[in-house]
């Protein structure tokens, strides 16, 4: 693969964060410079600002005289940032429910009768790349420039983990029935509801991932 775009580190931060999320590059995992250079094509320098970008992200983290590594998000970091971009996705969905139109209100219906359709096939990808879209339409309807940046940054930390809670017990549909109550607020224009809705709909998905962890040290220790 030869990657000739005038911003190349930007091209290579690009490919490398889509291997981050799909998880061929793992938690964790060292990142062999050479081999990625030689894979892509490229020399070190617009490998190493790749890098640069990433650790900025939280995506990748730097030892000095070891190299680079996928960063592993933990349990701290859930506790942590699960609250505070609860309350921030919360005010988005508060400010989307005071500015959406009907039209975007007939945008928001197909994507939600869309991400229906997945859970009842149990299409989990499929179900996040919809869910992620709602997400995104909901960040764009409230027009806060402020708001949807640091989000964009803290989701990016997030996205992995977020995929995974669909997997435990039963959050599929808990994960459907809060998005379709965070969707009734916003059709109803009612901008407390809204909020609220968000907020138990991020808070159930970092309780998802504790019971995941929770069973994944039971199954070690067994």
């Amino acid at each position: 693969m030869r990657l000739v775009h005038n911003s190349l580190h930007d091209e290579v931060a690009t490919i490398l964060r889509e291997q981050i999320f799909a998880g061929t590059l793992t938690p964790g995992s060292f990142i062999d410079e050479g081999a990625l250079c030689a894979s892509l094509e490229i020399s070190r320098t617009p490998l190493r600002e790749a890098l640069k970008v990433l650790s900025a992200e939280g995506l990748v983290r730097h030892e000095p005289r070891r190299g680079s590594f996928v960063n592993q998000v933990t349990e701290q970091d859930l506790d942590e940032i699960f609250p505070v971009i609860a309350l921030l996705e919360g005010r988005c969905a508060f400010e989307a429910a005071r500015n959406a139109s009907d039209a975007d209100i007939a945008a928001l219906d197909v994507l939600h009768e869309r991400l229906k359709k997945h859970a009842s096939a149990r299409r989990i990808n499929d179900y996040y790349a919809t869910n992620y879209a709602i997400h995104e339409a909901i960040i764009t309807l409230a027009n806060n420039h402020w708001l949807a940046m640091v989000i964009a940054d803290l989701r990016k930390i997030l996205k992995a983990a977020r995929q995974q809670q669909l997997h435990a017990p039963g959050r599929l549909e808990q994960s459907l029935s809060e998005h379709l109550v965070v969707y009734a607020a916003l059709r109803a224009r009612d901008c407390e509801g809204a909020d609220a809705a968000m907020r138990t709909h991020l808070m159930r998905q970092h309780q998802a991932l504790r019971e995941l962890a929770r069973r994944q040290r039971s199954g070690r220790l067994a």
